[in-house]
């Protein structure tokens, strides 16, 4: 049985290629973290561009009549 005194975090393994890998290692030096934290840096950031790329796209027909729809 491990004990965890701070957090316990599993861990995978990731295949890129050694060009990535030594991209993602300057990343993580010049960001003063670690090569996971790189990462998890990159990750939120992909979702968020994402998510903003969603935000900023046209309203359906749908959505539209959704929002002037009359509550009361």
């Amino acid at each position: 049985m491990q004990i965890c005194i701070l957090m316990c975090m599993q861990t995978t393994s990731v295949r890129i290629d050694r060009a990535t890998h030594l991209e993602l290692k300057r990343l993580a030096s010049e960001l003063e973290v670690s090569v996971g934290e790189a990462v998890r840096i990159a990750v939120r950031r992909a979702t968020q561009e994402r998510i903003g790329v969603q935000l900023g796209a046209e309203l359906t027909t749908q959505e539209n009549t959704w929002l002037d729809a009359d509550l009361g």
